[in-house]
């Protein structure tokens, strides 16, 4: 392997955030924008479910081109990429279950069995499923697949649990906090750390849509009834915030080096 070869997939490594706090929680934060973002543009505005997602899927298209095409994680455009993502998942459920009349069930189980064979062929063909060797397009390419399916899947699988089972969305983000906990519990005793990270990424989806919901719903729907705008601009707003530090730590870390 050549000097040039190894500063370069250096330098890919750095496309995807390290696992830090901080980035489940901009996790968590932007799953619940997918949420209540993807609700107050096609029901306030009165876009509609395709318009919405045509739309959305648009400016996805522009944030991941901008994404594989950068050589080194920008924090900004990570994560614009990622809540875009977010909207686009939550519409593609929303569209099939609402849309189509497609069953929670069925789509739960779709996703799930769309995710499972992404896996199966990105394991076939890198070797690999582990986020710190995203470096190469190809990789990157299987890695954002694998996002946007959790994001539909995670979605589906939190309106299973709120809605068609009726756990509402307080015991929603109890049950799916307390299963990341588990998870997080099980990691920190020697589980596979490929698997608890992907275990967890999928349930952030519910948690925040869980989260989204409870904050944004109005009372009589068992929501604390803030409305779906002033949860969007809250949250993006912390999401914002956490970027701006990421970006400085990441400044400050090239100026040491």
């Amino acid at each position: 392997m050549t000097q040039t070869t190894r500063t370069a997939l250096q330098t890919m490594l750095n496309k995807v955030p390290e696992v830090t706090l901080a980035f489940w929680v901009i996790k968590v934060l932007s799953t619940t924008v997918g949420e209540t973002g993807a609700d107050y543009l096609a029901v306030n505005i009165g876009l509609g479910s395709t318009v919405t997602t045509g739309i959305m899927a648009t400016l996805l298209g522009a944030a991941l081109i901008a994404q594989i095409r950068m050589r080194r994680y920008v924090p900004w455009i990570y994560w614009l990429t990622v809540v875009l993502v977010s909207i686009v998942g939550t519409q593609i459920t929303d569209a099939l279950t609402d849309g189509l009349g497609v069953s929670l069930y069925a789509s739960t189980s779709v996703f799930a069995v769309m995710l499972a064979a992404i896996f199966a062929v990105w394991y076939g063909v890198e070797r690999t499923l582990s986020i710190h060797t995203i470096v190469t397009t190809r990789r990157e390419l299987f890695y954002w697949t694998a996002i946007l399916t959790t994001f539909a899947l995670g979605t589906a699988a939190g309106d299973l649990a709120t809605e068609a089972l009726g756990l509402g969305f307080t015991v929603g983000v109890v049950v799916f906090g307390s299963l990341i906990a588990l998870i997080w519990l099980a990691y920190t005793v020697g589980a596979n750390a490929v698997l608890t990270f992907w275990l967890a990424y999928i349930l952030t989806r519910p948690l925040g849509a869980s989260i989204g919901d409870l904050l944004s719903q109005a009372r009589e729907y068992g929501g604390a009834g803030f409305g779906t705008i002033y949860t969007s601009i809250a949250f993006l707003a912390v999401i914002a915030l956490l970027v701006a530090f990421a970006n400085t730590g990441q400044r400050q870390s090239r100026e040491a080096a």
